[in-house]
């Protein structure tokens, strides 16, 4: 797609410039640690974590114990501790390690005057990393969702990162995932949308079909936004 038209390009975080699913990370996974499936597990993170997302909750510790609680009462304390500190790193790991093709993309951006936005549902565990990340000097604006207190797809989550860059929605493209419903609330406010599909293919094929109605363009990896 042409960039040229616009003066902005806001992107999502996991599974879009990088993710804690589809990359080799240290350790076992949440589920696994706690010793539940990972579909209750998936379940809860994105049906019924609000708090957490919205910055409600953020005791580290009190955010994984109320999921893992809500799966199985009786999973112990320490195994709870395990999974807090396990997932802090795994996500730091997943911060930290980005693709030097990723890096390079933002770079030529910048470099093309393009103001850089990052917009994203995530809690404080999985941000600890933030600030040790390549990704960071990137960006003109950061919206967690977890500081602004609000989610994704709400409008306002979106308007706090186009005030920061002193945009308009239609001199804006979101670029995501799909998911969280991020392009259906990126396109309502009047942002162009693009579907990125490098990592969704890999985790959840299946969603693609659908992310794609709310799409304005489709690309596979964010490099090619530069070509």
């Amino acid at each position: 797609m042409d960039l040229d038209d616009y003066r902005a390009v806001v992107f999502d975080l996991f599974h879009t410039l990088t993710s804690a699913d589809a990359v080799r990370l240290p350790g076992k996974g949440t589920s696994e640690i706690l010793g539940v499936s990972r579909q209750d597990w998936n379940k809860q993170l994105l049906d019924h974590s609000d708090d957490r997302l919205r910055g409600k909750i953020t005791d580290p510790f009190l955010i994984i114990e109320r999921m893992a609680h809500a799966i199985d009462s009786a999973i112990p304390v320490v195994i709870i501790e395990e999974a807090v500190r396990n997932r802090i790193e795994r996500f730091r790991h997943a911060l930290t390690s980005i693709k030097a093709s990723t890096l390079n993309t933002l770079s030529e951006l910048r470099k093309g005057g393009k103001l850089l936005g990052l917009v994203s549902n995530a809690d404080v565990n999985e941000i600890a990393g933030w600030q040790d990340s390549p990704l960071k000097p990137y960006f003109n604006s950061v919206v967690f969702s977890c500081r602004a207190g609000y989610i994704k797809p709400e409008k306002e989550i979106y308007e706090i990162a186009l005030k920061e860059l002193e945009v308009l929605p239609g001199d804006a493209v979101y670029i995501g995932d799909g998911g969280s419903d991020e392009l259906q609330g990126a396109k309502r406010i009047g942002m162009t949308t693009v579907l990125t599909t490098h990592v969704i293919k890999q985790l959840w094929p299946e969603r693609i079909a659908k992310a794609k109605q709310f799409a304005d363009y489709t690309i596979g990896e964010i490099a090619e936004l530069i070509v």
